[in-house]
């Protein structure tokens, strides 16, 4: 301690603030590797716009361009720094080999022999990804020891985010179109149940339509009410000079009687059963409502087959893109390390050391005085 107390203010400068500048100044001389920087910038946009869009959406969808998609973009963010694709990059461009070669400084190399877990760990801190919320732009920075590996890099990434980006949207087109063909197969039997079922009672009941059967019987009955309304008005013209025994009397008593039987007739047979027989009305009734289920199943036979080619249409073209905004960078000149910004930060942190160092040092001179 009183060693420390006795030490002037030249010896706390060359320790505190010329002696890390010095050993610093020569990590950047001697043993600091250049750090090339590539750049890229990237969005993903959707082939289809959703039926719910902006004012400037629209304007968009009317001069051709489709908006972006943020969850598409923010998918493809944390694809860049997931381990597969850290996995596909050391097939293509060994990474292991570049980022642990000899050149490489030791604060900022690879180990060798580093675990997976490491490996994924530097990966990350090699590539960053910064992600535009109000552009729904990413932008991928790829940190090489030399200008041509990181702009290899950076390439190497993108297009395995455009191969990410056209499996996915094609997997899901895929599984669309195996639901709609199973749709489409189930509407099919539900089709060929329903028109089975309108066949079948057709044969049943030896009638193609009872409703118009119906209205036939409609229309026939009330001709035979009118026909009986003329007959009765004829007879009680003619009792006015006529006796009941005469021959026209009788004549028209017995039409009347036949009409009134047919009438009954077509009554019984539409609103009554007999001997087992439907009524017409209730037969009406019922196969109104299996044309309703074959109309329903012809509806949605037409909507699933609609689907399916919807569907297949979809998985053959491309859903969603990669837009390459700006392509990777060669870099001309190292980004790291920022010697200046290094040097100027830790010149401000030994001043500030220096500083308080001095007046922790006044202080405890003042006691021991």
């Amino acid at each position: 301690m009183k060693f420390l107390v006795r030490l002037s203010a030249g010896w706390l400068k060359l320790a505190l603030i010329a002696l890390p500048m010095l050993l610093y100044g020569l990590y950047l001389a001697a043993v600091a590797a250049d750090r090339f920087v590539s750049e890229s910038v990237i969005t993903v946009r959707r082939a289809g716009t959703d039926g719910a869009v902006s004012l400037p959406g629209a304007a968009m969808m009317l001069a051709g361009i489709n908006p972006p998609s943020h969850e598409d973009t923010l998918i493809l963010r944390e694809f860049v720094h997931s381990q597969g694709l850290l996995l596909r990059l050391q097939e293509r461009l060994d990474l292991r080999a570049h980022f642990a070669r000899a050149q490489a400084d030791a604060p900022f190399m690879l180990r060798e022999g580093a675990s997976l877990e490491d490996f994924v760990k530097y990966y990350r801190q090699r590539v960053e990804v910064h992600f535009d919320d109000r552009a729904a732009l990413l932008t991928v920075r790829a940190q090489g020891f030399d200008a041509e590996f990181a702009q290899q890099l950076n390439r190497a990434i993108l297009e395995e985010c455009e191969r990410f980006v056209n499996e996915s949207s094609h997997r899901i087109a895929r599984e669309q179109l195996r639901f709609a063909e199973g749709e489409l197969d189930r509407s099919s039997q539900r089709l060929e149940l329903a028109q089975n079922a309108v066949l079948a009672f057709q044969s049943r009941n030896r009638m193609l339509d009872p409703g118009v059967q119906a209205q036939a019987s409609g229309v026939l009955l009330a001709e035979l009410e009118a026909a009986r309304s003329r007959l009765e008005t004829e007879l009680n013209g003619l009792r006015g000079f006529l006796n009941d025994s005469a021959y026209q009397i009788v004549a028209l008593r017995e039409r009347i009687a036949a009409v009134n039987k047919q009438i009954d007739a077509e009554r019984s047979r539409a609103t009554a059963g007999r001997d087992g027989v439907a009524r017409l009305n209730q037969l009406a009734l019922e196969f109104q409502g299996l044309q309703l289920q074959a109309e329903f199943a012809r509806d949605a036979y037409k909507l699933a087959l609609a689907a399916v080619e919807n569907a297949r249409i979809d998985a053959t073209r491309k859903i969603k893109a990669l837009v390459v905004v700006e392509p990777p960078s060669l870099p001309e000149t190292a980004e790291y390390p920022r010697a200046v910004y290094n040097l100027g930060t830790l010149f401000a942190i030994c001043l500030l050391l220096y500083a308080i160092t001095r007046l922790v040092l006044a202080t405890i001179r003042e006691h021991l005085d």
